[in-house]
């Protein structure tokens, strides 16, 4: 029995210190113009998937997750912050969001893979070595109504995102994906032109 423990720590020993010469030789390609190898690729996402379901599993989805006053309000957000990289229905992602790796996921596909809490935790504490921010700044609320939204997209069309979008209007949002014209410049008054 020692003689198999000890074969199997000295496995481990020259599989770290093997690891570790790889990565120092500086072999490994970075690049966010090439796909990660496809065991790479298998671990980071086994290990991302598996991370957020354990750091969301304790989130309280509040009630009326899919109050329509609740969806329009997700649209600032979103428009403002997700929609560069992910796009949007009717809208296409920039060239921001096309250039990294891996790709931002279309947001549908991800509220049919992720639960509302996960999504919730995902926003509000981003992940690590995909370009995905943490919007943990933002108060709960406005990040509860953007997973509303996200919640809803699957089976969104253009038209059913623009109607969001102009709902959201009225509520002082500018919020349509692209950027609001700016406000004029206030006039300075004129002279009095009369002497007295």
């Amino acid at each position: 029995m020692r003689s198999v423990i000890a074969t199997l720590a000295a496995v481990i020993v020259l599989v770290v210190l093997a690891g570790t010469a790889f990565g120092y030789s500086g072999a490994y390609y970075v690049g966010a113009d090439q796909p990660h190898w496809s065991i790479t690729s298998w671990l980071l996402n086994e290990a991302r998937t598996r991370s957020i379901r354990a750091h969301a599993s304790d989130i309280a989805v509040p009630t009326g997750l899919d109050d329509p006053a609740r969806i329009v309000a997700g649209v600032a957000h979103f428009t403002d912050h997700c929609v560069v990289c992910h796009g949007a229905p009717g809208v296409e992602g920039s060239d921001i969001g096309k250039g990294l790796y891996p790709r931002p996921p279309n947001l549908a596909d991800a509220a049919r893979h992720y639960t509302p809490a996960e999504l919730f935790w995902i926003v509000k504490h981003g992940i690590k070595m995909t370009g995905m921010p943490a919007w943990g700044d933002h108060s709960d609320d406005e990040l509860w109504a953007t997973v509303a939204l996200i919640e809803k997209l699957p089976g969104m069309t253009d038209q059913d995102y623009a109607k969001l979008i102009a709902a959201n209007r009225p509520q002082g949002g500018h919020h349509d994906g692209r950027e609001a014209p700016p406000e004029p410049a206030p006039q300075p008054a004129k002279k009095d032109q009369h002497h007295h």
